[in-house]
């Protein structure tokens, strides 16, 4: 009987610790996140997926490459900062249901993203209810903190608006009149037309637009499009593609020697992330813009950019480490002056604050939350030592000179 009575004494001390282990499960489990919180949670939605990933990686991998120097020297007021990534593959309703994912299931504090225009505009508008401040990265669209502009949404990119007037004021030099207008069937392929048709028009009343050809986002074969442009005899041309489709579009350009019969402008057309895929293939001659070049400007600033990034990821940095860098700085920059986790300090702090970078002083513009990045013209040409096209002949356009008034995007707010 002793023997059976020992046993039972075992049975019940291992029920007991089993039921002590559930009921401290239980009380860990009932803890409120806020007190079991330990990290600071960013949330990015992109596209990593297909051709945008030689844009959004940079901006992923600049911004990880901070957060993790920060979190070596302690994190943010004592927090460890944890980076969640979600891929949109470049469509709306996924990257909006991995946006609420991260905002409702992950309880991110910030949101970042994304390349596409179209979920760019969703997701802010979804951030603006649930007062999630949202960092815009790589979208173009000047509703962004246009007239969609609110709170909670931040643009660390350059805008339509802005690459708009900066291709326009260079455009307007140029003896071209007659122009063509071709692009991507979407949200920024209509808004960088606009934008630089409109300032164009207005630097340059005498420029005369013969016609516009629009086709689908992925489009696989711009032969015909091309073909018919050039039956026109455009003087020049204005390419308003998206990130999906800069890459091809200049494989078709070089293969059917379009820039080398017809001038044309692309924006990001000079940017690394769109001709280091191309390698030498690249066509020359092609006008374009961006916020950044690895070699430009030759300040020690961005050499030690350049420097530091390499020494991480074994590859030169493109326009979008620079965003992402950007993005690190006003986020950490701004949490640190406002002392305290808090949604609403931190926005305060947020607004007006300007930040260091490769390319210089960059503000961000209170009123609409859109940073002031100057904007480099060039020319795509071959130059040695390099095995990819890169830019010349670079004029420096500043983010003063281009930004919208206040007036206007309190107009366009107003409709």
């Amino acid at each position: 009987h002793s023997k059976k009575r020992g046993n039972g004494m075992k049975k019940l001390s291992v029920f007991k610790i089993s039921l002590t282990i559930m009921f401290v499960a239980c009380l860990f489990m009932m803890i409120p996140s806020s007190y079991a919180a330990k990290t600071l949670k960013i949330g990015i939605v992109d596209s990593y997926s297909g051709p945008p990933t030689t844009y959004t990686n940079d901006v992923r991998d600049a911004f990880k490459m901070e957060v993790a120097q920060l979190n070596a020297s302690g994190g943010i007021l004592g927090r460890q900062i944890e980076v969640l990534t979600r891929d949109s593959k470049f469509k709306v309703d996924l990257g909006l249901s991995a946006a609420k994912e991260l905002i409702y299931r992950e309880n991110v504090d910030i949101l970042m993203g994304t390349i596409n225009s179209a979920l760019a505009l969703a997701v802010s508008n979804m951030c603006k209810k649930e007062k999630v401040p949202f960092f815009v990265t790589f979208s173009k669209s000047a509703k962004i903190t246009g007239a969609q502009g609110h709170r909670y949404v931040f643009s660390i990119t350059e805008n339509t608006a802005l690459a708009g007037k900066a291709a326009a004021v260079g455009l307007a030099k140029k003896p071209y009149k007659k122009y063509w207008i071709a692009g991507d069937d979407y949200e920024y392929g209509h808004a960088i037309a606009d934008g630089v048709w409109d300032n164009l028009q207005k630097m340059k009343p005498d420029v005369e637009l013969l016609g516009q050809s629009w086709w689908k986002v992925g489009e696989p074969d711009f032969t015909p499009y091309i073909t018919a442009i050039l039956s026109a005899k455009p003087d020049a041309v204005i390419v308003a593609t998206g990130g999906r489709d800069c890459v091809p579009f200049l494989k078709a350009a070089q293969a059917t020697g379009f820039n080398e019969r017809v001038p044309f402008f692309m924006h990001t057309a000079t940017e690394l992330s769109t001709l280091k895929p191309l390698g030498l293939q690249g066509p020359e001659g092609v006008i374009g813009t961006s916020n950044y070049f690895f070699y430009y400007p030759e300040t020690a600033a961005n050499k030690l950019f350049v420097k530091n990034f390499e020494a991480v990821y074994n590859r030169k940095p493109a326009v979008g480490a620079v965003y992402g860098y950007l993005a690190a700085r006003y986020i950490f920059g701004a949490y640190q002056k406002a002392g305290v986790i808090d949604t609403e300090k931190f926005i305060d702090n947020v607004e007006g604050m300007w930040v260091d970078s490769p390319v210089g002083k960059v503000t961000m513009r209170a009123y609409d939350h859109q940073a002031m990045l100057p904007m480099f013209m060039g020319v795509t040409q071959k130059a040695a030592g390099y095995d990819f096209l890169i830019a010349k002949d670079i004029v420096t356009i500043l983010g003063d000179e281009v930004m919208p008034a206040i007036e206007e995007i309190k107009k366009a707010r107003m409709k």
